[in-house]
């Protein structure tokens, strides 16, 4: 399955290793989901990952995003129409609309509207994975 996830799921994954975010990117490594990125998406990443007030060392975030990009699927994503609330939320629609995603996970799904991306929180993510493997 291919999906987008927002930073906020990294960063959660990262801060609570047993919480669900960490067992959506232990699904995306094990090779159960496919993460579809761009460079926009990976630099974003790396740039919060790096604030301060996360304290994860560089060499990490390096090692992380190198498994990202290994693991991932990279999307050549185009502009697309869609009624965005946040700028900064603009590549992962996009990538995810151009790179066919069943999901896009996020944090925060007030900052994105519309109905035509399966937009979901990861506890609702993996509710919707779980229903889908016993079907």
């Amino acid at each position: 399955m291919r999906i987008v996830a927002d930073t906020n799921v990294l960063i959660s994954a990262l801060i609570t290793p047993f919480g669900n975010a960490s067992r959506i990117l232990d699904m995306i490594f094990g090779g159960e989901l496919y993460l579809l990125y761009d460079d926009r998406i990976l630099s974003e990443y790396r740039d919060v990952l790096l604030r301060p007030k996360f304290s994860f060392e560089e060499k990490d975030v390096d090692v992380l995003l190198t498994l990202i990009e290994a693991e991932g699927i990279k999307v050549i994503a185009t502009p697309v129409d869609y009624p965005y609330v946040d700028k900064d939320d603009i590549p992962f629609v996009e990538v995810a609309v151009i790179g066919n995603a069943e999901a896009l996970i996020t944090g925060n799904k007030r900052h994105f509207k519309g109905k035509s991306l399966n937009i979901m929180s990861p506890d609702e993510f993996l509710k919707f994975w779980g229903q889908r493997k016993r079907a």
